[in-house]
């Protein structure tokens, strides 16, 4: 029985000893081939071919909905007390309307006192004008003399001059009692109104009323210099005014003739029809189709830029980065659009573009 333990102990020993020199050989093969590192792998990147297709470039132009043509009236003559006020904010009026009244307890009474004038002087140059005819008929029988003649001449004259003084006077009067109406001098919209019932005006007092002309109202907005180049007089836009889901259309009508030098940004004004919810002052944003072209759109992250400009990175067929200079044209919600710069098909680095140089071996993720 112990013969048999021992040699049972031989064998499993032989056994052990032959794996660990198993182990050992393994072991010397690896070690000789050396130890692999994720570090010396070329950097693995994601990239994507842009997508080719129509691609709406809108022009964005933020400003406030204004009258197109504002009227401030103030007074025309000499001024007053106000009496009446007629017309109150949003009142539409028409050419020649009241709008509101001074007090003409003083330009009355010389209206008056002017007619009564000239009543007075058409009934002198009537007598002057009957002893006239009367010396004309007895001048030839000479029982009067040339002196008298001359006289009644002299006054028919003056007379008649009293009479177109009195004329002038009575109409000069009778305009500025005309001007103690404020009246409106074309068809339009009342936008705002100082004038109060007791109030005291002069000519040189601000503004009573604002008019806007036939109702007429337009965009007023700034858009950046580059785009401004992209819009054209007579191009359809689409405005929307914050709390109001329907929009409103109207048409580019002017386009600045200069470029602010600070902020880099021109005029641009969209023509819209009247409507009571197209209130000026209000806050508006305008958009403008300015092209559908076939344009390349990459994600934003694969668009890089420098002092050259933007660029995105493309892997070769021997998988090595280079460097593709692009024109950026506008930015959507589904990435840049590419105007120039693209084909289709190119391999382009979406993501950790930053961290690369070109002619730089990299493994690809699609």
């Amino acid at each position: 029985m112990p013969a048999r333990i021992s040699q049972k102990t031989l064998l499993i020993g032989g056994g052990i000893a032959a794996v660990g020199l198993l182990i050992a050989l393994i072991g010397m093969r690896v070690a000789d081939s050396g130890p692999v590192h994720v570090e010396d792998l070329p950097p693995l990147v994601t990239v994507a071919p842009p997508t080719i297709g129509p691609v709406a470039s809108v022009v964005s132009i933020n400003g406030t909905i204004s009258a197109r043509n504002e009227l401030p009236l103030g007074i025309d003559g000499e001024g007053g007390r106000i009496v009446a006020v007629l017309v109150e904010v949003g009142d539409k009026v028409k050419k020649g309307q009241r709008l509101a009244v001074l007090d003409t307890a003083v330009l009355a009474p010389q209206v008056a006192r002017l007619e009564a004038a000239l009543v007075q002087a058409k009934a002198e140059a009537d007598l002057a004008q009957a002893d006239w005819d009367r010396a004309q008929g007895v001048a030839a029988s000479g029982a009067l003399s040339k002196e008298v003649i001359q006289q009644r001449s002299s006054r028919l004259a003056t007379a008649t001059a009293q009479v177109g003084v009195a004329e002038a006077q009575l109409r000069e009067m009778r305009a500025r009692l005309a001007r103690a109406d404020m009246r409106a001098p074309l068809d339009g919209i009342v936008l705002s109104r100082s004038a109060e019932v007791g109030q005291i005006v002069s000519a040189g007092s601000p503004p009573l009323f604002l008019l806007a002309q036939d109702g007429a109202v337009e965009l007023r907005g700034k858009v950046a210099e580059q785009d401004l180049v992209q819009l054209k007089v007579g191009q359809s836009a689409t405005v929307r005014i914050s709390g109001l889901e329907t929009p409103f259309k109207g048409t580019v009508r002017l386009l600045g003739a200069m470029i602010d030098p600070v902020s880099r940004l021109g005029e641009v004004r969209i023509a819209l029809d009247p409507d009571p919810n197209l209130r000026p002052g209000a806050f508006a944003r305008g958009e403008v189709l300015v092209s559908d072209a076939s344009r390349a759109l990459v994600p934003q992250t694969a668009v890089l830029a420098d002092r050259k400009g933007n660029y995105v990175y493309i892997v070769g067929p021997d998988q090595t980065v280079l460097r593709r200079d692009v024109r950026v044209v506008d930015t959507t919600a589904a990435g840049v659009v590419i105007g120039e710069g693209l084909a289709g098909g190119e391999q382009i680095v979406v993501t950790a573009g930053a961290f690369l140089r070109e002619g730089e071996k990299v493994r690809t993720a699609t």
